[in-house]
């Protein structure tokens, strides 16, 4: 593949060559949204000999590497995240219309990581019942539930929004955060409740992916090294069963996520997590935008936070957040 040219080349997305098909497309959206041949194909039910081939026909036609391939990773390229980040929305877009014309009923991909907050139970039964519209469940250990990659419409994001991602969020509830640690453990050893600035002197275990406690929210100076990292809640969880050091979560997913070997410490002073909707700040699925407006409407009492705002981020004209509702 050394004979491609620069990432710059990279044709638009609507004057496409003849050569590339659907498939191409799908194949290389579902390695950019796993960043792994091995678990592409399984998500596509193909062998991976064959993905591979699809994707790289795709480069071929385009003129351009969009994966940065190596024996341990893959990486997207600066043409394979524009292309990404364009043709998701408009694949995602074309199944609706293709289920539409097939008499199926429109259907919104709600995405999240770890835990469902248990507040969307009525968001979503609200948004059925105005719509007509099914919805569908879709769990991805990514930071977006896989929102940009087009496996899902909208997504529940706890914590930190990546920065640049070009999203619009709107918050939804702020969450208490709880520390775990290894029964039997040296840290916190018959302690029930602890101060969060006291974990700036315990080592940290770090879910990289889909967590949302990092030593960065210590101040400088004060911060807790990070003792391991993990890709997802699971590695994290076993983790810290496995004495490696402490863990911070969300409540209710340390609560929902139980392990034995693992227990609960209340934090005292610790800042809440955020928990919000996040749609991409362009093209939009329209039930995406239906659902935002549903949580618009219902407002505090079912979704337990007193301001609901809307915010653009990956755009320096759209980086304030402004209220669309009114305080409880």
């Amino acid at each position: 593949m050394d004979h491609l040219p620069p990432a710059d080349h990279l044709p638009p997305t609507d004057h496409l060559p003849p050569a590339v098909e659907l498939r191409h497309l799908r194949g290389f959206l579902a390695v950019a949204d796993e960043l792994s041949f091995t678990h592409a194909a399984a998500v596509l039910r193909v062998g991976q000999p064959a993905l591979t081939r699809t994707v790289r026909a795709l480069e071929d036609a385009l003129g351009t590497r969009l994966l940065a391939r190596t024996t341990r990773r893959v990486e997207l390229t600066d043409a394979g995240s524009r292309l990404r980040d364009e043709l998701a929305p408009l694949l995602s877009r074309l199944d609706a219309a293709l289920d539409a014309a097939g008499g199926e009923p429109p259907v919104l991909r709600l995405g999240f990581t770890s835990l469902l907050p248990a507040a969307c139970a009525g968001l979503v039964h609200s948004f059925k019942a105005a719509t007509g519209a099914g919805v569908r469940l879709v769990r991805r250990d990514e930071p977006l539930a896989g929102l940009l990659s087009g496996a899902c419409d909208i997504a529940v994001v706890r914590g930190e929004v990546p920065a640049g991602a070009a999203v619009r969020t709107r918050v939804l509830l702020h969450e208490p955060r709880v520390a775990v640690v290894a029964r039997g453990a040296a840290e916190l050893a018959g302690r029930r409740v602890v101060d969060w600035a006291e974990l700036a002197d315990l080592p940290l275990v770090v879910n990289t992916v889909g967590g949302t406690t990092h030593p960065g929210l210590w101040p400088v100076g004060r911060r807790p090294k990070l003792s391991c990292t993990a890709d997802n809640l699971d590695e994290w969880l076993e983790a810290v069963a496995a004495g490696h050091g402490v863990g911070v979560a969300p409540e209710p997913v340390a609560r929902r996520h139980a392990h034995p070997a693992v227990r609960r410490v209340r934090l005292k002073n610790a800042p809440p997590v955020t928990v919000s909707l996040a749609v991409p700040a362009r093209d939009a699925h329209p039930l995406a935008e239906r659902y935002l407006s549903e949580a618009g409407r219902l407002g505090d009492p079912q979704l337990g936070d007193p301001q609901l705002g809307d915010q653009q981020l990956g755009d320096p004209h759209h980086a304030a957040q402004f209220s669309d509702a009114s305080s409880g």
